[in-house]
């Protein structure tokens, strides 16, 4: 049995002095199985060390903003290089229209851009920037999991305690129809959608009917690239699926890990928080710390590793040995309809389910029990470049221990006896429960 004391006594101070135990829901203690949450100490490609001195393989990587791996060297000395010379001024720097050209040499369409910290501060402004440029006020968002921590869309959501009601709403991916009848009845200032998802490939014309159906209804279209920019293709999914929108917003991997996010839009548009423009000016973004120099410096090492190695490539050729050496397990062992790794290869999920078909979270915290035991750490398995051959063999292993045990339990009915603890929870969920604290 692994030690987790450290990180249990840090994690439980944690929990006095910062709400929930974490500055992300997704990072919380909740969402591993309980005594078992790992405090990280450092990193290395794809590895990483706990207080306890536990090593794991990581998966998830910074909830997906890590492509290259941890502490890859390229991104830190130019970092180190830049931050030596300040990081923040007073006005502008060389470097910001140096990333600026970096990045407009990469989106598709995009003829200015602006940076920021966080993917929601360049989600709601493109809302903001719709808004203006329309003069509608409701938003239409695609039925997917995650846009911005801004009321317009958490406001949708079951932890929408705080937020007055909000004019957004639904429509489900691949369905243009259910795209036209929130268009036809209500003013749309913008639709809201990634092009693709871990699990869902756009169908063949999908996006091309959202486009036209935006143009039909004077909507701006906007595509969030947080997760497929720099995982899907370096271009975003915009370049994958030739798809054009008005505005697109990026984050996670741009900077491997260094914090910046990216607005990039149609100049007709984007001028409307500038200067060159006679409507009524839009206050688009102005953050103090979106141009410092050490995330621009991190995200023009990321592009020039894009230019002169295959990233992707790499993501892509893991995650299918993985995938492949997981599901034949599952398979051999007679639970692939139980326990299933699927998804694009360079960002994979992994499905639990109990004895009936159904999904099941107490499922799935057994299987984060025993593969964090024998040294995998990951709510999924979003891999980055850095993961070798070793690395995926070692998971495979852990996976095969982890499966039989899970096999086990299904013909047990019921992960009593097997699982230590509660089980995991959604992030966003109405109340505490089931992983409440007891009060101090």
């Amino acid at each position: 049995m692994r030690d987790f004391s450290q990180s249990n006594e840090v994690q439980a101070r944690l929990h006095e002095l910062v709400p929930g135990g974490a500055h992300t829901y997704a990072r919380g203690a909740d969402q591993y199985p309980e005594s078992m949450a790992p405090i990280l100490v450092r990193g290395a490609g794809a590895r990483v060390w706990d207080c306890d001195g536990n090593e794991y393989v990581e998966y998830g990587m910074g909830l997906r903003s890590v492509t290259l791996g941890h502490g890859y060297a390229p991104v830190v000395e130019a970092v180190a290089r830049t931050i030596a010379d300040g990081v923040n001024f007073s006005r502008p720097t060389e470097l910001e229209l140096l990333a600026a050209q970096d990045f407009l040499s990469l989106a598709p369409g995009a003829d200015m851009v602006k940076f920021a910290k966080n993917g929601s501060d360049t989600t709601t402004a493109a809302v903001r920037l719709a808004r203006a440029a329309t003069g509608r006020e409701t938003v239409a968002i695609c039925d997917q999991p995650f846009f911005s921590v801004d009321d317009w869309f958490i406001g949708t959501t079951e932890m929408n305690a705080g937020i007055p009601g909000s004019p957004t709403v639904t429509f489900d991916f691949n369905d243009l129809a259910s795209l036209e009848t929130a268009l036809t009845a209500h003013e749309i200032a913008c639709v809201v959608l990634e092009q693709a998802t871990a699990l869902a490939e756009p169908a063949p014309g999908f996006l091309e009917g959202v486009r036209a159906l935006c143009d039909r209804h004077g909507a701006l279209l906007i595509f969030d690239e947080m997760i497929t920019g720099f995982r899907w293709s370096s271009g975003g999914a915009q370049q994958l699926y030739g798809v054009r929108p008005d505005l697109s917003c990026w984050g996670k991997a741009m900077g491997n890990g260094f914090p910046l996010s990216a607005l990039a839009g149609k100049r007709e548009y984007m001028e409307l928080g500038g200067l060159r423009t006679d409507a009524d000016r839009v206050f688009l973004l102005s953050t103090t710390h979106g141009p410092e120099t050490g995330s621009l410096a991190a995200f023009r090492a990321v592009v020039e590793a894009y230019r002169t190695t295959d990233p992707i490539g790499r993501m892509e050729y893991a995650g299918r040995r993985l995938a492949d050496g997981v599901n034949a397990i599952a398979a051999d062992l007679g639970i692939a309809e139980h326990l299933r790794v699927l998804g694009r290869p360079s960002c994979l999920v992994f499905h639990t389910k109990d004895p009936e078909g159904r999904p099941s979270q107490p499922y799935r915290t057994l299987f984060l029990q025993e593969l964090l035991e024998r040294g995998v750490l990951g709510q999924s398995f979003v891999l980055s470049a850095a993961h070798t051959d070793a690395d995926i063999d070692h998971t495979i292993d852990a996976c095969a221990e982890a499966a039989t045990l899970y096999r086990k339990a299904l013909e047990h009915g019921t992960v009593d006896g097997f699982l230590n603890g509660r089980p995991v929870a959604p992030a966003l969920r109405r109340n505490a429960f089931p992983r409440r604290l007891p009060d101090l």
